[in-house]
């Protein structure tokens, strides 16, 4: 059925990231939730709240209230901004670091478990063909806001 297609990837989707978090918490990272994944990856190098906030899609209330929960947790701490004594730069912290190092290694280890069902072919196959109908689609991370959390 044509509307199967948006479910099943959603689905694939909801797979990995349950599947990532459970073992997160298996490695010292219980409290790590999806969106918190979304908000580390988008304070790269740092940035202030309100960029935190356009990168997300959410306004600037909405990262800042991520940000405070992620630096209760240790992931995240705001800094000065050296440019503007008014504003603060968000960083990840050494444990946030480390959050997005092991997330990377588990989903390795969960696209393994995707080859050892489908076989390496047809998990690259599926890899090549989503690259290919998303070519002009920029990578994002502002799902967040796009689901409106």
């Amino acid at each position: 059925m044509s509307t199967d297609l948006p479910l099943l990837l959603l689905q694939g989707f909801r797979v990995l990231i349950d599947g990532l978090h459970a073992e997160l918490a298996r490695h010292g990272h219980p409290d790590v939730r999806p969106v918190h994944g979304f908000v580390l990856q988008a304070v790269a190098d740092g940035c202030t709240a309100v960029e935190l906030g356009r990168r997300l899609g959410v306004t600037k209330q909405a990262a800042a209230k991520h940000v405070e929960v992620l630096e209760g947790l240790g992931y995240l701490r705001r800094v000065p901004d050296p440019h503007d004594a008014r504003a603060r730069i968000v960083r990840r912290t050494v444990r946030g670091e480390d959050c997005l190092a092991r997330s990377a290694r588990i989903l390795g280890d969960l696209r393994e478990g995707w080859v050892k069902v489908l076989g390496p072919d047809r998990v690259h196959a599926l890899e090549h063909d989503l690259r290919a109908v998303t070519a002009d689609a920029p990578l994002r991370v502002d799902v967040p806001g796009w689901l409106g959390l």
